[in-house]
């Protein structure tokens, strides 16, 4: 994590992987590929200024006690596909969280992924650190063709503790 120049936080994630940006621009941007790993249903139209639409998942209704029409908004910011998706998101505070995705080919095999979360919260930073970082793995072993049999929020659970003494140090 790092503070930004205008004084809020950021997690970064690095990931490479061994598919091409357009395989991988379909799994950050499809509704049937982001619902096994994006922390709310959300409803979007890729284009810069259009309106997003994020609300709650069942399993976040069981867990949670969340109310299942409970939902937020916020702006898509900047895309450039198969490169570039950044939007805000108003998060479950309402603060305002910026999510920046960049791809870049490193060659005829893969990409790079670049995962960005500004937010304002410090407090946050632990438990969605957790949750991007089990979030990740889901796309990832979609994009593998592998099977996973776990919760990616039983996954965020089982790495918050890890991110909090990380944080912490």
């Amino acid at each position: 994590m790092h503070d930004t120049e205008d004084g809020r936080h950021a997690l970064r994630f690095e990931r490479r992987l061994p598919h091409p940006p357009e395989k991988v621009w379909r799994a950050i941007t499809e509704w049937e590929h982001l619902r096994a790993w994006f922390p709310a249903v959300v409803e979007f139209d890729l284009r810069p200024g259009a309106p997003l639409r994020f609300g709650v998942t069942p399993e976040q209704v069981r867990r949670y006690g969340m109310a299942a029409d409970g939902f937020t908004e916020g702006e898509i910011l900047r895309v450039d596909p198969p490169k570039l998706l950044e939007f805000s998101w108003a998060g479950v505070d309402g603060d305002g969280e910026v999510l920046r995705w960049e791809l870049t080919a490193d060659g005829a095999d893969g990409c790079d992924l670049v995962f960005t979360n500004v937010f304002d919260d410090r407090d946050i930073a632990a438990p969605a650190g957790a949750g991007w970082h089990a979030g990740l793995e889901v796309v990832a072993a979609q994009l593998d063709g592998r099977e996973i049999d776990w919760s990616p929020l039983d996954r965020a659970d089982e790495l918050a503790s890890e991110y909090e003494r990380a944080l912490a140090a």
